[in-house]
């Protein structure tokens, strides 16, 4: 459904899994109209509040990226897969095989979405309310030498439930401004503006920043000389990415200023959520082909793209960008950072507050570690097959730790193969073996399939990837011939 206000806008809503019934702990004091404010806890008091919901008494530390430290992380690969045996992907929980794409969609696919909702990233809410976009600027610019027209959007989310909190999602588009039809589109998590504007370059490290000269051109500048346009979201004007504002942004504005729940959902499935907002915008722009939209992230935010592609199948392709804990790399592996990384107070915000309980060493439950987890790292990249799904990795000597893994992140994405196969798509060309496979060299990439690999020379960015991924997904998309020509 379509509203219009000033130029354009979306009214649009989001529909997700149900909320528990448990109440939140705490309530803030009485603020306009009698409506409790706004909870306003650090990030401990946070943390310790889902840590009593949940019944834990002490959590495991996570290992230090410090290599001198004590409790360093571990990159001994013979110590790397305690719990060699992953959870399969094509078995129902029944014990019955998928043998079929029906199986798939409609018994295995939902079982993987409803474990990831409750234990991992967290449920989106029946009661989120509605977004509507507007068009606040227009520029005519420039960029790689070609004329574009940028938009800058906002979408405004209906707090009429919850006035105290306001949340207003930053994004924008650019398109080429002498297109012959719609054109595919790249959407990037990070702040930017809009074309010859302050504050138009993202942040250093994002793919787009100006690489060091002789590097290769800025993402937005290869998308628009190969005729595509670019979007942009920022994650800060959805949800903070910190365990204090998670009584604020969209979480709290639905959750009107309370403590999360356990199975509510953390910063990353925010992001996504927020991601597929501005995805229903660009379905209503006749400058897109809205058929043809994907996502991009590096590293926290590589994991949102993920997260994304995983459960919101609009998207036709993402570009995974240096994920690691969280992303791409698998859980079970004891190789740089680990689920107790994830559960511990600097990063549990990403996660669904459920998944703080495998990093417990003493609860009302007992212990829990990765091995419990009943989902893991391949298992949402299967979640992305079909479509196109591009890993990407840099190398430790240039800044891509090994604390990332890109190893277990390589191994995620082999164990993911049998479900793109399975629906009628390629995977890597590796055999299904996860535990012997190992990494092509670098810069050697595996991209005859929808499902794609390549680690790049470079650091934490996807940048020195973007040459190969646009190509890639040209072929795929069945893009030929002079970009000018093509629109």
């Amino acid at each position: 459904m379509v509203k219009l206000t000033g130029t354009l806008a979306l009214l649009a809503a989001m529909a997700g899994a149900g909320l528990s019934g448990q109440q939140p702990a705490a309530t803030g004091a009485a603020g306009a109209g009698g409506l409790p404010e706004p909870m306003n806890w650090t990030t401990a008091q946070d943390h310790q509040d889902m840590l009593r919901q949940l019944g834990i008494k002490a959590l495991r530390p996570g290992p230090s990226g410090n290599e001198n430290a004590p409790n360093h992380a571990n990159y001994d690969e013979a110590a790397a897969n305690p719990f060699p045996r992953l959870p399969e992907v094509l078995t129902l929980a029944d014990g019955r095989r998928v043998a079929s794409q029906e199986m798939w969609w409609k018994q295995r696919r939902p079982e993987i979405v409803e474990e990831f909702e409750r234990e991992v990233v967290g449920r989106i809410p029946r009661t989120v309310p509605q977004v509507t976009w507007m068009v606040t600027n227009t520029v005519e610019a420039t960029v790689a030498g070609r004329p574009v027209t940028g938009k800058q959007l906002v979408g405004r989310v209906d707090n009429s439930s919850y006035p105290l909190i306001t949340v207003e999602i930053q994004a924008t588009l650019v398109t080429p401004a002498n297109a012959r039809g719609p054109v595919p589109v790249m959407m990037m998590f990070g702040g930017r503006g809009l074309p010859g504007t302050p504050g138009a370059a993202p942040p250093a490290g994002r793919a787009g920043f100006a690489p060091p000269p002789g590097s290769d051109p800025p993402a937005t500048e290869q998308l628009i000389a190969d005729g595509w346009g670019y979007a942009t979201v920022n994650p800060a004007s959805i949800q903070a990415d910190n365990g204090a504002g998670l009584t604020r942004g969209i979480i709290g504005l639905v959750n009107k200023g309370q403590p999360r729940k356990p199975d509510d959902w953390g910063s990353l499935r925010a992001w996504a959520w927020g991601a597929s907002r501005v995805l229903d915008y660009l379905q209503t722009d006749k400058a897109v082909d809205a058929k043809h939209v994907g996502i991009e992230g590096v590293s926290r935010y590589g994991k949102a793209a993920l997260v994304t592609m995983a459960f919101d199948t609009r998207f036709a392709v993402v570009l995974v960008g240096s994920s690691g804990e969280g992303g791409a790399k698998l859980h079970r592996r004891n190789f740089g950072e680990a689920v107790e990384n994830l559960t511990g107070a600097g990063e549990y915000h990403w996660m669904a507050g459920n998944f703080i309980k495998y990093g417990a060493s003493e609860a009302v439950f007992g212990s829990k570690n990765a091995g419990d987890i009943p989902v893991d790292a391949h298992q949402l990249i299967a979640l992305c097959a079909p479509r196109l799904t591009f890993i990407s990795y840099g190398v430790p000597e240039k800044g891509d730790a090994r604390w990332l893994d890109q190893q277990g992140s390589f191994m995620a994405a082999v164990a993911a193969g049998p479900v793109f196969r399975l629906l009628g798509a390629k995977d890597l060309g590796t055999s299904d073996d996860y535990n012997k496979e190992k990494m092509p060299p670098v810069n050697v990439g595996l991209l005859d399939g929808q499902l794609a690999w390549r680690q790049h020379d470079g650091g934490h960015t996807d940048g020195p990837n973007w040459k190969y991924f646009i190509p890639w997904a040209n072929k795929f998309f069945k893009r030929t011939g002079d970009a000018a020509a093509r629109q």
